[in-house]
């Protein structure tokens, strides 16, 4: 794949509110298809972080193959803005993927739709937050829906789509086949707390975290017993390592909340997460991990 023959079906215009590690990661995925990327960042600092973290990651796959082209190439189609004002009304998608604070996504969704075409498509990264409520506060709800991509998005063949009672079935139609022309496969769900996804693996990671709290068995031989036993491609705890401890206990917090005290973080994780041990993106979780660790 090179970056003169897009993937036919992808948006041509793409923006993606966020330039964190998954933010980057949409943005490279959207690059490497064929279509323009707008990435959004708060701040020029955060911008040009964000931008970094696209060009690593484009380095990265053309290292192992995985692009034909120079990442220049890609980039060459990449800008970053600092205010969703400036995304372009011709944008055919935009993708939120701040971090997972209601508010906070309710603001740059709103930003967005107010700033792109009556036909954009509307869509939230978010892992576990209501879909239907963040739809609740835009003007076109029906062009609305949840876009789930997992980490690391390029390597990663899953996005989880998540509807709202609003959402226009074509809408899901037309983001369906985008997410096959990524090269990736699509799971529908019906707005749940949790979705399929975060729901199931949210609860295994906590038992597994609960385990070691207990001394049951250490974190490398509960992961070593999920991936050989079972078949998972990656233990729960190097999972949650990778997620973000910070990030998992958000979530289980918010389960927590919506469905009872089966998702009531273990103390282990509280106290991981307060003393900085966030996993991968600090060097220590559940595993002490290197720059050059693979996902």
């Amino acid at each position: 794949m090179t970056s003169d023959n897009p993937v036919q079906g992808v948006p041509a215009s793409v923006a993606v509110i966020g330039g964190g590690t998954m933010g980057a990661g949409i943005v490279q995925q959207f690059l490497t298809a064929g279509a323009r990327v707008v990435l959004v960042e708060a701040t020029a600092e955060a911008a040009e972080a964000g931008r970094d973290r696209v060009a690593a990651g484009l380095d990265k796959a053309h290292g192992r193959g995985r692009i034909d082209a120079e990442p220049a190439s890609y980039l060459a189609r990449f800008d970053t803005v600092t205010d969703a004002s400036r995304i372009p009304s011709g944008t055919g998608l935009v993708v939120e993927a701040v971090p997972e604070r209601p508010d906070l996504k309710i603001a740059v969704l709103t930003a967005a739709e107010a700033a792109v075409g009556e036909d954009t498509v509307l869509a939230s990264n978010t892992s576990s937050l209501s879909v239907t409520e963040l739809a609740a506060a835009l003007r076109r709800p029906g062009r609305f829906l949840g876009t789930h991509f997992f980490n690391p998005v390029p390597a990663s063949k899953l996005v989880e789509l998540v509807t709202a009672p609003e959402t226009d079935p074509a809408v899901l139609e037309s983001v369906r086949g985008w997410v096959g022309a990524l090269g990736k496969t699509e799971i529908v769900v019906r707005d749940a707390p949790g979705f399929a996804t975060s729901r199931l693996g949210v609860m295994l990671g906590l038992e597994a975290i609960r385990m070691v709290e207990e001394g049951v068995a250490s974190p490398a031989d509960i992961d070593t017993a999920m991936e050989l036993g079972y078949r998972h491609p990656m233990g729960p705890l190097r999972l949650t390592d990778l997620v973000g401890l910070d990030v998992r206990l958000a979530i289980a917090e918010h389960l927590a909340a919506e469905l009872g005290d089966r998702f009531t973080p273990p103390e282990l994780l509280r106290r991981k997460v307060a003393e900085g041990r966030l996993g991968r993106k600090s060097g220590e979780g559940f595993h002490i991990w290197d720059k050059g660790d693979k996902a």
